[in-house]
Protein backbone atom coordinates (compact mmCIF):
# COMPACT_ATOMS: atom_id res chain seq x y z
CA UNK A 1 0.00 0.00 0.00
CA UNK A 2 1.20 3.70 -0.73
CA UNK A 3 2.12 5.71 2.01
CA UNK A 4 -0.94 7.35 3.36
CA UNK A 5 0.28 10.79 4.46
CA UNK A 6 2.04 13.57 2.27
CA UNK A 7 3.76 16.29 3.02
CA UNK A 8 4.07 19.47 0.66
CA UNK A 9 5.99 22.35 1.94
CA UNK A 10 4.85 25.99 0.63
CA UNK A 11 5.56 29.50 1.34
CA UNK A 12 4.28 29.94 4.51
CA UNK A 13 3.18 26.74 6.15
CA UNK A 14 3.37 22.97 5.15
CA UNK A 15 0.50 20.84 4.50
CA UNK A 16 -0.12 16.83 5.30
CA UNK A 17 -2.40 15.42 3.58
CA UNK A 18 -4.07 11.95 4.84
CA UNK A 19 -5.07 9.55 1.82
CA UNK A 20 -5.42 6.13 1.90
CA UNK A 21 -8.16 5.92 -1.01
CA UNK A 22 -10.68 4.56 1.39
CA UNK A 23 -11.73 6.40 4.93
CA UNK A 24 -8.16 7.23 6.63
CA UNK A 25 -8.31 4.85 8.67
CA UNK A 26 -5.67 5.51 11.70
CA UNK A 27 -3.17 2.59 11.17
CA UNK A 28 0.12 2.12 12.08
CA UNK A 29 1.26 3.14 8.67
CA UNK A 30 -0.53 6.61 9.31
CA UNK A 31 0.71 7.29 12.43
CA UNK A 32 4.29 6.33 11.48
CA UNK A 33 3.73 8.67 8.04
CA UNK A 34 2.17 11.20 10.54
CA UNK A 35 5.00 11.66 13.04
CA UNK A 36 7.69 11.28 9.71
CA UNK A 37 5.48 14.75 8.30
CA UNK A 38 5.53 16.33 11.92
CA UNK A 39 9.34 15.32 12.32
CA UNK A 40 9.79 17.34 8.59
CA UNK A 41 7.29 20.08 9.38
CA UNK A 42 9.70 20.66 12.73
CA UNK A 43 12.65 20.89 10.42
CA UNK A 44 10.94 23.25 8.00
CA UNK A 45 10.07 25.44 11.15
CA UNK A 46 6.63 25.92 9.52
CA UNK A 47 2.86 25.52 10.65
CA UNK A 48 1.00 22.79 10.02
CA UNK A 49 -2.50 22.58 7.66
CA UNK A 50 -3.47 18.68 8.52
CA UNK A 51 -6.09 18.10 5.41
CA UNK A 52 -8.08 14.51 4.70
CA UNK A 53 -9.72 13.56 1.53
CA UNK A 54 -13.09 14.63 0.11
CA UNK A 55 -15.71 13.65 1.90
CA UNK A 56 -13.40 11.80 4.93
CA UNK A 57 -11.71 13.48 7.42
CA UNK A 58 -10.88 9.82 9.13
CA UNK A 59 -13.07 6.94 10.26
CA UNK A 60 -10.84 6.04 13.37
CA UNK A 61 -9.03 3.33 14.43
CA UNK A 62 -8.10 0.42 11.76
CA UNK A 63 -10.87 -1.25 12.30
CA UNK A 64 -9.29 -4.91 11.01
CA UNK A 65 -6.31 -4.66 13.58
CA UNK A 66 -8.95 -3.31 16.33
CA UNK A 67 -10.92 -6.69 15.67
CA UNK A 68 -7.98 -9.01 16.31
CA UNK A 69 -7.80 -7.35 20.50
CA UNK A 70 -5.34 -8.26 22.13
CA UNK A 71 -1.75 -6.87 22.16
CA UNK A 72 -2.40 -5.89 18.52
CA UNK A 73 -5.37 -3.56 19.50
CA UNK A 74 -3.40 -2.28 22.44
CA UNK A 75 -0.38 -1.44 20.71
CA UNK A 76 -2.30 0.98 18.24
CA UNK A 77 -4.41 2.73 20.70
CA UNK A 78 -1.02 3.00 22.50
CA UNK A 79 0.21 4.49 19.16
CA UNK A 80 -2.90 6.92 18.80
CA UNK A 81 -2.67 8.30 22.03
CA UNK A 82 1.33 9.19 21.58
CA UNK A 83 0.12 11.20 17.78
CA UNK A 84 -2.37 12.76 19.74
CA UNK A 85 0.43 13.82 22.58
CA UNK A 86 2.65 14.78 20.04
CA UNK A 87 0.21 17.06 18.16
CA UNK A 88 -0.80 18.98 21.76
CA UNK A 89 2.66 19.91 22.03
CA UNK A 90 3.61 20.59 18.77
CA UNK A 91 6.22 23.40 18.56
CA UNK A 92 4.55 24.99 16.20
CA UNK A 93 0.66 25.22 15.49
CA UNK A 94 -1.34 22.84 13.92
CA UNK A 95 -4.68 23.68 11.72
CA UNK A 96 -6.91 21.10 10.64
CA UNK A 97 -9.25 21.48 7.86
CA UNK A 98 -11.75 18.76 8.12
CA UNK A 99 -12.82 17.59 5.03
CA UNK A 100 -15.82 15.20 5.65
CA UNK A 101 -16.78 12.57 8.44
CA UNK A 102 -14.46 12.29 11.36
CA UNK A 103 -15.05 9.22 13.71
CA UNK A 104 -13.67 8.08 16.96
CA UNK A 105 -9.95 8.70 16.61
CA UNK A 106 -10.53 11.14 13.57
CA UNK A 107 -12.37 13.28 15.86
CA UNK A 108 -9.90 12.50 18.52
CA UNK A 109 -7.09 14.08 16.04
CA UNK A 110 -9.35 17.31 15.80
CA UNK A 111 -9.58 17.59 19.33
CA UNK A 112 -5.57 17.44 19.55
CA UNK A 113 -4.90 20.37 17.00
CA UNK A 114 -4.91 24.14 17.79
CA UNK A 115 -7.12 25.11 15.27
CA UNK A 116 -9.82 23.23 13.50
CA UNK A 117 -11.87 24.36 10.64
CA UNK A 118 -14.78 22.38 9.40
CA UNK A 119 -16.92 22.29 6.28
CA UNK A 120 -20.80 22.29 5.38
CA UNK A 121 -22.28 18.99 4.30
CA UNK A 122 -24.23 16.18 5.30
CA UNK A 123 -21.22 14.89 7.63
CA UNK A 124 -20.77 13.15 10.65
CA UNK A 125 -18.21 14.23 13.42
CA UNK A 126 -17.68 12.65 17.02
CA UNK A 127 -16.50 9.94 19.21
CA UNK A 128 -18.78 6.75 18.14
CA UNK A 129 -16.52 3.96 20.50
CA UNK A 130 -19.59 3.05 23.24
CA UNK A 131 -21.97 2.69 19.92
CA UNK A 132 -19.60 -0.51 18.69
CA UNK A 133 -18.94 -2.07 21.79
CA UNK A 134 -15.44 -0.08 22.64
CA UNK A 135 -14.91 1.24 25.98
CA UNK A 136 -13.45 4.77 25.73
CA UNK A 137 -9.58 4.77 26.13
CA UNK A 138 -8.43 6.49 29.19
CA UNK A 139 -6.31 9.41 26.83
CA UNK A 140 -9.66 10.17 24.52
CA UNK A 141 -11.59 10.79 27.95
CA UNK A 142 -9.15 13.05 28.99
CA UNK A 143 -8.90 14.71 25.06
CA UNK A 144 -13.03 14.77 25.55
CA UNK A 145 -12.98 16.26 28.93
CA UNK A 146 -10.35 19.11 28.41
CA UNK A 147 -11.66 19.94 24.97
CA UNK A 148 -15.04 19.45 24.25
CA UNK A 149 -17.63 22.21 25.72
CA UNK A 150 -19.94 21.50 28.95
CA UNK A 151 -22.46 19.27 28.50
CA UNK A 152 -21.40 17.75 25.48
CA UNK A 153 -18.68 15.86 26.93
CA UNK A 154 -21.38 13.44 28.22
CA UNK A 155 -23.13 13.79 25.40
CA UNK A 156 -20.15 12.92 22.99
CA UNK A 157 -18.09 10.68 25.22
CA UNK A 158 -20.49 8.53 27.35
CA UNK A 159 -23.55 8.43 25.03
CA UNK A 160 -21.94 8.59 21.52
CA UNK A 161 -23.50 11.17 20.39
CA UNK A 162 -22.23 12.12 16.72
CA UNK A 163 -23.01 15.44 15.40
CA UNK A 164 -23.60 17.33 12.15
CA UNK A 165 -20.77 19.98 11.46
CA UNK A 166 -22.86 22.72 12.62
CA UNK A 167 -23.57 20.58 16.10
CA UNK A 168 -19.56 19.98 15.86
CA UNK A 169 -19.35 23.46 16.35
CA UNK A 170 -21.30 24.30 19.16
CA UNK A 171 -19.67 20.81 20.33
CA UNK A 172 -16.13 21.98 20.55
CA UNK A 173 -14.93 19.48 17.94
CA UNK A 174 -14.42 22.51 15.69
CA UNK A 175 -14.06 26.06 15.52
CA UNK A 176 -15.21 27.65 12.37
CA UNK A 177 -17.88 26.15 10.03
CA UNK A 178 -17.16 27.31 5.94
CA UNK A 179 -18.46 26.53 2.84
CA UNK A 180 -16.41 23.92 1.48
CA UNK A 181 -15.07 26.12 -1.38
CA UNK A 182 -13.82 28.40 1.04
CA UNK A 183 -12.35 26.09 3.31
CA UNK A 184 -8.47 26.46 2.04
CA UNK A 185 -9.04 30.35 2.17
CA UNK A 186 -9.98 30.47 5.68
CA UNK A 187 -7.12 28.12 6.85
CA UNK A 188 -4.62 30.54 4.69
CA UNK A 189 -6.36 33.55 6.55
CA UNK A 190 -5.84 31.63 10.30
CA UNK A 191 -2.57 30.27 9.27
CA UNK A 192 -1.37 34.32 8.25
CA UNK A 193 -2.77 35.33 11.58
CA UNK A 194 -0.89 32.65 13.80
CA UNK A 195 2.78 33.17 11.89
CA UNK A 196 2.21 36.34 13.12
CA UNK A 197 2.19 35.07 16.62
CA UNK A 198 5.74 34.55 18.52
CA UNK A 199 6.38 30.49 18.33
CA UNK A 200 8.78 30.09 20.86
CA UNK A 201 5.87 31.67 23.33
CA UNK A 202 2.94 29.95 21.19
CA UNK A 203 5.18 26.39 22.40
CA UNK A 204 5.93 27.07 25.92
CA UNK A 205 2.24 28.37 26.40
CA UNK A 206 0.31 26.10 24.92
CA UNK A 207 2.66 23.30 27.01
CA UNK A 208 1.07 24.99 29.81
CA UNK A 209 -2.23 25.21 29.33
CA UNK A 210 -2.37 21.67 28.32
CA UNK A 211 -0.50 20.10 31.06
CA UNK A 212 -3.39 18.44 32.42
CA UNK A 213 -4.16 17.34 29.49
CA UNK A 214 -0.62 15.81 28.81
CA UNK A 215 -0.41 14.67 32.27
CA UNK A 216 -3.78 12.72 31.78
CA UNK A 217 -3.09 11.11 28.36
CA UNK A 218 0.01 9.41 29.97
CA UNK A 219 -1.57 8.43 33.38
CA UNK A 220 -4.14 6.99 30.61
CA UNK A 221 -2.20 4.85 28.66
CA UNK A 222 -0.49 3.74 31.86
CA UNK A 223 -3.97 2.63 33.36
CA UNK A 224 -5.16 0.97 30.58
CA UNK A 225 -2.08 -0.96 29.02
CA UNK A 226 1.08 -0.41 31.88
CA UNK A 227 2.73 1.03 29.26
CA UNK A 228 4.60 4.47 29.76
CA UNK A 229 4.85 7.22 26.95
Amino acid sequence: MSNPVSYELKDQYCVISLDDGKANAVSPALVEGMHAALDQAEKDQKTVLLVGREGKFSAGFDLSIMGQGGQAMADLVVAGAKLSQRMLSHPYPIVVVCTGHALAMGALLLLSADYRIGIEGNFKIGLNEVAIGLTMPYFGVELGRHRLNGAFVNRAVTNAELFSPQGALQAGFIDQLVAPEDAMASAEQIIQNLNAINMDAHKGTKVRVREPLLSGIKAGVEKDFGVTI
